[in-house]
């Protein structure tokens, strides 16, 4: 006898209830959105684990860790590699914290220059509005361009190995491999916000999987380890600096590269469902993650390098493939390296939408030359595509800096320099003018705020100075950290056009949406 399937009742109502549920989501958001004065031209796709796929995806862990390596290796050997990134990520805990609690409080693609600009004393807020922007765009810019050429650095890498040294690529087409991978991301970018989401669970996938199987394989095939106490205390001054102190104290360098870009949380918020909790949960988990694999994975790199003078001595452009050639040979090294490349594309895929929505934001409150084209929404995939290229063309003429390697270096300390001025002035303002007129959101931190905030803020300042001075004490012009000049051209571009002409117009950001729509939000 054929019986025939029933669908269960309860189970009908249930994924009623839950539709119900996640509809009334967003329409809370929505509704919160328009009372901070926009309406929505996004839909909100993104998931809590997609938001925090997506900001976790950013940092990209062991691509972040195999470009930055370098620097904790010359600063201190062991010890900077091991304490450089430990330090560091505990303040930046602080600035995370602090960011969480703003981004639950203003749930906007505006983030941080909106932040600044409700936490401003009033006849200031055009003014921090416009400081936070343009910090922060100038942080979104450099950032992509280092992401995508430190992969381009990594094709050539493989390259260089997989023909046993006999191809050394050249400058010029390290350069051309750049502009392809911003070009393959313009398109990525230029995706509907669903794909953008479920392409993030593939990231992170491959992000942590990588990660763990470099961990594994280094710890078991390495056949010389050192021991112990030399892999947490042996302490090496390869830099130009003869005070070992202020060495080591240049090994922060690392971790404050890679654990940049967690404010694409915010950016992204009003594609997010749930954003006033999702948002700031994407933010800490994101950076908790990555600081405590990357410490975890340093570690293991820390114990499997009997010579850091050899690994600074190799002739491929970034040290942690030596690594990986010297433990693993070389079948193994591509093969883990092959996987770590692809954790730096899928890194610069997350920042190209990350930069995009910044830009966005930045032109809807007409700050932007060019203002209408960048705050245009695209009508088939409702993203802001025109934003999406204008990133990758910005980059790609950014990239042109990487045929010299001091400035290609001081690009990427320009974007972390640039990225932590704007976390730090709305939290700066949220301690001090904006205290009494912040209003928390369902995530904050109580009465630890204002301390949280006064740590966080100290502990940019210092790191914003840090990452302006030279690798050595007698630099020449090709050892010479050019990120004063980065950040000084976009200072005086930015500050020419507020005395000029923006601070006539530049009000902060402007609502678009009026009280009507404002009431009738879906």
């Amino acid at each position: 006898m054929i019986e025939v399937f029933k669908p269960d009742k309860n189970v009908s109502v249930k994924g009623a209830n839950l539709l119900e549920h996640s509809a009334s989501v967003r329409h809370a958001d929505d509704i919160r959105l328009a009372e901070l004065g926009y309406k929505s031209e996004f839909r909100r796709e993104f998931s809590l684990f997609e938001t925090i796929a997506f900001a976790f995806s950013i940092m990209a862990l062991i691509a972040s860790v195999s470009s930055t390596m370098e620097f904790g290796l010359i600063n201190g050997g062991h010890v900077g590699m091991v304490f450089g990134w430990l330090i560091p990520s505990i303040f930046v805990m602080t600035v995370a914290l602090s960011l969480a609690e703003l981004t639950s409080s203003m749930p906007t693609s505006a983030g941080l220059y909106y932040f600044s600009s409700k936490l401003a004393p009033p006849e200031y807020a055009p003014l921090a509005s416009w400081i936070t922007g343009w910090a922060n765009i100038t942080g979104q810019i450099s950032l992509m361009c280092s992401i995508d050429f430190n992969c381009a650095q990594m094709i050539t890498s493989a390259i260089t190995v997989a023909s046993d040294g006999a191809t050394h690529l050249s400058s010029g087409a390290t350069y051309g491999i750049l502009l392809v991978i911003l070009f393959s991301h313009g398109i990525i970018c230029s995706a509907a916000t669903s794909i953008l989401a479920r392409l993030n669970l593939v990231y992170v996938c491959v992000n942590v999987g990588t990660t763990l199987a470099a961990i594994i394989a280094l710890l078991v095939i390495s056949e010389n380890k050192v021991s112990t106490k030399d892999a947490f205390t042996l302490f090496e001054n390869h830099s130009g600096w003869e005070n070992n102190g202020w060495a080591f104290i240049l090994s922060f360098t690392a971790p404050m590269w890679c654990l940049t870009g967690y404010d694409s949380a915010a950016h992204i918020s009003e594609e997010t469902a749930g954003a006033s909790k999702t948002a700031p949960t994407a933010i800490l988990v994101g950076v908790g993650a990555t600081a405590s694999l990357g410490w975890i994975l340093l570690i293991v790199i820390s114990f499997v390098i009997p010579s850091t003078a050899k690994i600074l001595g190799t002739e491929l452009p970034l040290p942690m493939a030596q690594v990986l050639l010297d433990v693993l040979g070389k079948r193994g090294m591509l093969v883990i390296w092959s996987f770590t490349t692809v954790v730096q594309y899928f890194s610069g895929a997350a920042q190209g939408v990350d930069a995009s929505r910044a830009i966005f934001a930045f032109a809807r409150d007409n700050a932007l030359p060019g203002s209408k084209w960048w705050k245009a929404i695209n009508s088939h995939t409702q993203t802001p595509v025109n934003a999406v290229w204008l990133v990758m063309a910005a980059s790609g003429i950014c990239g042109l800096l990487g045929f010299s390697v001091a400035v290609l270096t001081s690009l990427a300390g320009a974007s972390v320099i640039g990225l932590y001025t704007s976390y730090a002035t709305p939290i700066f303002l949220r301690i001090t003018s904006g205290r009494h007129r912040f209003v928390p959101g369902p995530f904050n931190l109580g009465p630890c705020s204002i301390p949280v905030g006064i740590i966080a803020v100290a502990w940019v300042s210092f790191i914003v100075v840090l990452l302006f001075f030279p690798p050595g004490q007698t630099p020449t012009a090709q050892e010479m950290n050019y990120a004063v000049v980065i950040i000084m051209s976009v200072v005086i571009f930015s500050s020419t056009s507020w005395v000029f002409s923006a601070h006539k117009w530049f009000r902060g950001p402007i609502r678009n949406i009026n009280e009507l729509e404002k009431n009738s939000s879906p």
